[in-house]
This record gives C-alpha cells, sequence and structure tokens, in this order.
C-alpha cells in the first residue's frame, strides 16, 4: 500500500495559491487514477483504489498547512504503513517553478506543513516531493505562497503538475527512491516546451 498526501489550506479561496501546488497533485492523481476522494473524516479527504498491483490512498489536509501532522499522521496510524510508503506532496519556494525533488527525508526546509508533520511523527524520515513554485522578487514570502498563479505562471503550473503526477506513479511503481533517481534532474527543454 502507498498513501500519497497533498498539503494544501482547505478553504476555497487558497484553491489555486502556490501553497496548494500538493493538493492540485493530488487532484490529478485523483482524476488519472479514478480514486475519489469523497471519504471526509475531521483529518482529511481520503479516497482508495488499486493502481497496478498497488493499493494506493490519496488524501488532502483538511486543516491548515501549519497542522498538517495530524492528519498525516491519522492516515499513518489508519492504514499502519511503513514511512517508506508515505508521499508528502507540497510546495517549494527555494525551486523555481516547474522543478520537483524527491527525498527519503531530511529537514523541513522552513516549510510550516512539513514541520508540523515531523513534530508530529517524530521523525525526519518522511518520504517528499517538493514542487518548485519559485519566489518573488517583490511579495514577501507569505503574500508570495498565498497568492494566486498568474496567467504568464498557467504554462508552467501544468508541466510541473505533469511532472509531480509522473513521479507520483513512479513511487508507487518503484517507491521514493526510483521516482528519486528519474525525476530529480532538472527537465529538458524538450519536457519545457512539452514536446
Amino acid at each position: 500500500m502507498k498513501v500519497i498526501v497533498g498539503l494544501g489550506n482547505p478553504d476555497k479561496k487558497y484553491d489555486n495559491t502556490r501553497h496548494n501546488i500538493g493538493a492540485m497533485a493530488v487532484a490529478r492523481l485523483s482524476k488519472l487514477w479514478g480514486i475519489s476522494l469523497a471519504r471526509r473524516n475531521p483529518h482529511a479527504l481520503v479516497g482508495q483504489g488499486v493502481v497496478g498491483d498497488e493499493t494506493v490512498v490519496l488524501a488532502r489536509s483538511r486543516t491548515y498547512m501549519n497542522q498538517s501532522g495530524g492528519p498525516v499522521a491519522y492516515l499513518v496510524d489508519r492504514f499502519r504503513i511503513p514511512l517508506e510508503d508515505l508521499l508528502i506532496i507540497y510546495d517549494d519556494m527555494d525551486l523555481p517553478l516547474g522543478m520537483t525533488r524527491i527525498r527519503p527525508g531530511g529537514s523541513n526546509g522552513g516549510h510550516n506543513g512539513l514541520r508540523s508533520i515531523i513534530d508530529v511523527l517524530k521523525t525526519q524520515d518522511v518520504p517528499r516531493m517538493r514542487l518548485g513554485v519559485g519566489r518573488s522578487p517583490v511579495a514577501d514570502a507569505i503574500s508570495h505562497v498565498l497568492g494566486q498563479f498568474s496567467k504568464a505562471e498557467t504554462p508552467g503550473v501544468e508541466r510541473l503538475l505533469d511532472r509531480a503526477v509522473e513521479a507520483a506513479v513512479c513511487f508507487v511503481e518503484e517507491g521514493v527512491n526510483g521516482a528519486m533517481n528519474k525525476f530529480n534532474q532538472i527537465p529538458t527543454d524538450s519536457e519545457d516546451s512539452g514536446n
């Protein structure tokens, strides 16, 4: 079994914001695999299905970003999974728009959602996929991540979500190390242009 969690904020006003790119990626996976996030509980929107030979749980936290630890701990306990079968997807300002980084663990890198997860699980060994949303040359960090993507950024966001979905498929098939080896490279020009 694999559990994939997309981080974000629950209110509608945050739907197209940089901070919700993880939740957007899980929404794409939901469509791809036909796994509806229909089960609601106080912690998360959850769906379960079978992808190939693997049972997959998709989830989106129902708490605000800085309280992500509770929902993730609930999912780990509910499905009794080892942490290597968990993947957290979230935004990263330190990566340019369009870049992905997958790691089996490490520090929170200043991300409040991941900080909460590490604090609650009491370990840094939390597999994660960081999706680059870039930094703003003018806006402060909070305004930037809570801001919506611009029209000019839309093609880059679409390519990023496509790449995140491909990487998540690879995670299900090959685990975090397989996904890391294939998707931590810089996208080529042909990938960037959609060719």
